[in-house]
């Protein structure tokens, strides 16, 4: 079939009146299978690539797994260095006065304060109804939140009582904010399956008929917020949102992005983990505090209710919904989306367990859901070629972004990994030659440094860490203290299973078509 989401069609695109692209029959859509399983073949191409050097040229392969490992190692490096920038510009952003902000800058074209509203979307499926309490609790305590703010709870009718557990927070919560509502997604509609996704489209079209077209709100002055449902935002949130809205011209045309910490349940997850989600969320800051660096919404985002209208909301047979809503509105809107990026950290619960086994599967099934973003690649290849009118280059470098982390952590890991070890096997006397040969040989040099500087740099994302993370309840005891100090040499086992496996998986059952089911994580 060929390859089109909700809503998405390969029309003939049209120049002009009566003038189209093509002449004549319109070429043949490549398959969507064939376009999702691309990172997979690139995958399983550069595992048997491998296996044919580690025979043929078994040199040549040791050198391009040092390269690989040598660009791995300049990425922790540059993520070393944005990750400090990112940092303060954190703490300059946490003392800025919103409104006076405002004030300073407004100019004729910028919206009034008072007539900005926020959307906030939770979806949820079988939250505890305590996460959601809390939730609530931190979004009342925002700015103006009785004035300005729209809480819709996405509720998914496979959950037993769902209705329910929301018309009790609906009662305990009444008067706190300017409307709270709750949406309850049926099961089962043709063509969706069951995903965050398609709970937000449910719930951001609900909202929309029920503010704009009953309600007589203007769709022009409202900013729509989904979060995950154990999203804490910082206290300012929705101040520096309103600020920023309100003050770009490009308002209609922009994503809004800060900093994810996995702060949240830190305390309560197993501390060989932790480092593994310092990792993730150092880069994510270096992503957005890197100036030359395309970055892209990750979790809990916000865009305007006129982008999300124009661009046909979001898809209801997606897993990856930020990607993917951010690649829709971009060919929607000729091009002219972008991300800003903003320096307001939130908190996000990481995978948990009640045992270290638990806690490891739950971490495995969350980087498998995430992995499903490599279909990503295959979208954004069908939407350029949908779209043959829009201009080549910035749309290359928005697939290039996307490609980029994917590739790495599937292709790239295998020639990173098999390939500097397969030649050993093969050929064992390559070993002895090689240190023998030592610094003065270029892979061996290569090797060496990059494994040097990313154990250096795994200490320092951890520090940094360290000190944003929020006071701890509690001593450390011994086996804490043990299993943190492990987690450093343990981190590319650690990364190799809850990172590189599930990452190889997606990948696979995308090309060979096996789908995979939504399922909710367990925090604690």
């Amino acid at each position: 079939m060929p390859y089109q989401s909700s809503g998405s069609r390969r029309n003939n695109v049209q120049l002009g009146v009566g003038q189209s692209i093509w002449a004549g029959t319109p070429p043949p859509a490549i398959p969507e299978r064939v376009l999702d399983g691309i990172p997979g073949y690139l995958a399983w191409l550069a595992l048997l690539g491998c296996v044919v050097l580690s025979f043929t040229y078994p040199r040549i392969l040791l050198l391009i797994a040092a390269v690989v490992g040598f660009y791995s190692a300049f990425r922790f490096l540059l993520a070393g260095i944005f990750n400090v920038i990112g940092l303060r510009k954190i703490k300059l952003w946490k003392q800025i006065d919103w409104r006076a902000e405002y004030e300073a800058h407004v100019e004729a074209d910028s919206l009034p304060w008072d007539s900005v509203h926020h959307v906030v979307i939770i979806p949820n499926y079988k939250e505890p109804l305590e996460v959601l309490r809390c939730t609530l609790q931190s979004l009342a305590a925002q700015y103006q939140a009785r004035r300005s703010i729209t809480i819709v709870l996405a509720m998914e009718a496979a959950e037993d009582n769902c209705a329910e557990k929301a018309a009790q927070l609906t009662r305990e919560f009444r008067g706190q904010f300017a409307n709270l509502f709750y949406t309850v997604h049926p099961r089962g509609l043709p063509g969706e399956m069951q995903c965050k996704s398609a709970n937000e489209a449910w719930a951001s079209r609900w909202v929309k008929r029920q503010l704009v077209d009953d309600m007589g709100y203007d769709i022009d002055h409202i900013v729509v917020t989904t979060m995950d449902a154990d999203t804490m935002w910082h206290e300012n949130q929705f101040a520096m949102l309103t600020c920023q809205f309100a003050l770009n011209p490009q308002r209609h045309l922009r994503f809004w992005q800060g900093p994810i910490r996995y702060h949240g349940n830190i305390w309560d997850i197993n501390p060989l983990l932790r480092l593994v989600n310092a990792y993730s969320g150092a880069f994510e800051l270096a992503y957005l505090a890197s100036p030359w660096w395309t970055p892209m919404p990750m979790s809990s985002y916000s865009l305007s209710l006129r982008l999300l209208d124009t661009s046909g909301y979001w898809d209801s047979d997606v897993i990856a919904d930020e990607w993917h809503m951010y690649i829709k509105a971009y060919f929607a809107r000729n091009g002219g989306v972008k991300l800003e990026r903003t320096f307001l950290p939130f908190l996000a619960q990481a995978a948990g367990g009640d045992t270290l086994w638990q806690a490891f599967r739950n971490r495995y099934s969350q980087t498998l859901r995430h992995a499903w973003g490599s279909k990503e690649v295959g979208y954004m290849i069908a939407k350029m070629l949908e779209h043959p009118e829009m201009e080549f280059p910035p749309a290359f470098r928005l697939l290039f972004r996307i490609a980029h982390d994917i590739l790495l952590a599937g292709a790239g890991w295998i020639i990173l990994t098999a390939g500097s070890q397969l030649p050993y096997l093969v050929h064992p006397e390559l070993f002895t030659e090689m240190f023998s040969e030592g610094f003065s040989n270029p892979t061996f040099a290569l090797l060496n440094v990059s494994l040097t500087l990313v154990s250096i740099l795994g200490i320092v994302f951890w520090y940094q860490d360290v000190i944003a993370r929020p006071p701890r309840p509690k001593p450390y005891t011994t086996g804490e203290r043990l299993l943190t100090v492990l987690s450093f040499p343990l981190l590319p086992v650690l990364t190799l299973f809850l990172v590189a496996f599930p990452t190889l998986q997606a990948q696979t059952r995308l090309m060979i078509g096996s789908p995979l089911q939504f399922r909710v994580t367990q925090k604690n």
